[in-house]
């Protein structure tokens, strides 16, 4: 087993926006594998959070649960690639604190 050049990024963004952060990555130079871009996974979730005191939310109101339904989106990443797409989503994503997770790989 050794390191991969790719990386996995995963972030939830509410569904409405879900496409907004695919092109972002892509035009970025993220989800591309051999010949062929814009490659995800997808899934829906519920997410659930609650803004604090000092919190600006884009959804919700400060002190109160809320429930966003949310599409998971999946994409490889190369190296090379990782910190302009980390930058591109953080640009596009309406979230004041997107949770990205990155997620390295082996190839075997």
């Amino acid at each position: 087993m050794r390191e991969s050049k790719y990386y996995k990024i995963k972030i939830a963004v509410p569904v409405k926006y879900a496409d907004k952060i695919r092109k972002a990555i892509n035009d970025a130079g993220g989800s591309r594998q051999g010949s062929y871009d814009f490659s995800s996974g997808s899934y829906l979730a519920m997410g659930r959070f609650r803004p604090l005191k000092g919190a600006r939310p884009f959804i919700g109101k400060k002190g109160r649960i809320e429930r966003v339904r949310e599409e998971v989106i999946e994409v490889l990443c190369h190296k090379d690639k990782l910190k302009g797409v980390i930058a591109a989503i953080k640009k596009v994503h309406p979230y004041e604190e997107p949770a990205i997770d990155i997620i390295k790989r082996y190839e075997i």
